[in-house]
């Protein structure tokens, strides 16, 4: 078997040359830093990073070119996230988190809110929590 993996970064500026050249492969792999729930983009120091991976997932899940592809999510940076969260509250960045300074809490959180954005009933969906630098 091969597999071809092609990066295509996560900038805004970057997305509308990918997005129609892979309407027929066979997965994506979407990475969100779990530990970035608190800071802002590089390029718009006005928008959430972890909203905005948020709503590029749920883009790319509902988009029509990946209406038959599965989504493999990549909730990476568990380690800095793990020692972040007892001291940033997730509640800093979604107003819905009650799970408090706690890592299962946080972590279970986030993996729904993802989960959640996808509006595709027959998607399939493969989350992982990674810790990959």
């Amino acid at each position: 078997t091969i597999f071809k993996m092609v990066d295509v970064g996560g900038q805004r500026s970057e997305r509308k040359k990918w997005m129609h050249c892979f309407q027929d492969v066979t997965a994506v792999i979407f990475c969100v830093a779990m530990s970035e729930y608190d800071l802002k983009l590089y390029e718009d120091d006005t928008t959430n990073r972890m909203m905005e991976s948020l709503k590029l997932f749920g883009e790319i899940c509902n988009n029509k070119w990946f209406a038959n592809t599965a989504m493999i999510l990549f909730l990476n940076k568990r380690d800095l996230f793990e020692v972040k969260i007892t001291k940033v509250d997730l509640k800093n960045c979604f107003d819905d988190y009650n799970g408090g300074l706690n890592y299962e809490n946080g972590k279970d959180f986030l993996q729904r809110k993802f989960m959640a954005a996808n509006e595709q009933v027959k998607k399939q969906i493969y989350p992982h929590v990674t810790c990959a630098t």
